[in-house]
């Protein structure tokens, strides 16, 4: 028995033998939750086949963060409805050649297609990793022009804005590359303080986790709010972002570096003043949460340096 059907079978019983009755058919229809059942009037809705599962593609390369990509695949691979037999979503992996890739903390995966195999999908997921072939660029362009969602998770943002389709438009991020994204593409509105934005057929998820709330919005927009709620059940999945994207307000801030609170002079994230990079510019001394940020920063000390002193 395969895993998800495992899980079908073990979350039905369970519920059925545990829960009052009228509990389940309270949570089945949205009553105390946010939002209500909404199926009707969902906003923004997307349109399902006729028949037949979703495409969605992963494009994943070496230092793919994990979260980024497996928690959305968990949202489309476990999604179902009881009228539906088949998978709502096909999920697969896209790399630009077919070697094993490393992702984050040493995972290996072999992908499933290149860019010129795979089936071109209607959802494309874009996580935080080192893609940044001009072959890249060209097939995530080619695939946004017929898919239906093209997502970035987290710092993933940064290829979506390198293809140039999120220029003009509204984008978020992880909270620490806020800063960092708006002086590179000056041209796109950087949303803080947001679980995901949606524009069009593009959409960005905030750091990590978020990825999986802006998969269960993907779920409701095909499927409506029922669906996307009852996955969400049977995965224990108790935050209530994908139905609130300001939901991160708690990140709108800008973090400011003090004596006793060093942060990142790049992406404000907190460092180690001990271990951590850091450079004396004008008398001053910046720190860094890495090495790669000490570098941004010597390469243009007085635009990072000025931004930083206008925090202060």
């Amino acid at each position: 028995m395969k895993r998800r059907d495992l899980l079908k079978r073990s979350a039905v019983l369970g519920l059925m033998a545990a829960v009052p009755a009228g509990v389940f058919a309270k949570f089945r229809s949205g009553a105390g939750s946010p939002g209500g059942a909404e199926d009707a009037g969902r906003a923004n809705p997307l349109k399902p086949p006729a028949q037949g599962s979703i495409p969605v593609a992963f494009l994943i390369s070496d230092g793919a963060v994990v979260i980024d990509f497996c928690g959305p695949w968990e949202v489309f691979q476990d999604a179902r409805m009881a009228s539906i037999k088949t998978q709502l979503f096909e999920t697969y992996t896209v790399a630009e050649t077919a070697k094993p890739i490393r992702a984050s903390g040493g995972m290996q995966i072999i992908p499933d297609y290149t860019y010129e195999t795979a089936p071109l999908p209607k959802v494309l997921v874009i996580a935080a990793q080192s893609a940044r072939s001009e072959a890249t660029l060209n097939w995530i362009r080619k695939v946004t022009k017929i898919s239906d969602v093209t997502m970035s998770v987290c710092n993933g943002a940064y290829i979506l804005a390198k293809t140039g389709l999120l220029a003009g438009k509204p984008a978020t991020l992880h909270h620490g590359a806020y800063d960092n994204l708006a002086r590179q593409y000056p041209d796109i509105q950087v949303k803080r303080g947001v679980r995901f934005v949606e524009v069009g057929n593009l959409a960005s998820a905030g750091g990590l986790s978020s990825g999986i709330d802006l998969a269960f919005r993907v779920v409701e927009r095909y499927f409506g709010r029922d669906v996307a709620r009852q996955c969400a059940f049977d995965m224990e999945y108790q935050g209530q972002g994908w139905m609130d994207p300001n939901s991160n307000s708690v990140y709108a801030q800008a973090y400011v570096s003090t004596e006793e609170h060093l942060v990142c002079t790049v992406c404000g994230m907190e460092v180690n003043p001990k271990t951590d990079p850091k450079s004396v510019y004008k008398d001053k001394t910046y720190y860094f949460c890495s090495d790669t940020h000490k570098a941004d920063f010597e390469a243009a000390p007085d635009k990072y340096a000025d931004a930083a002193n206008k925090k202060t």
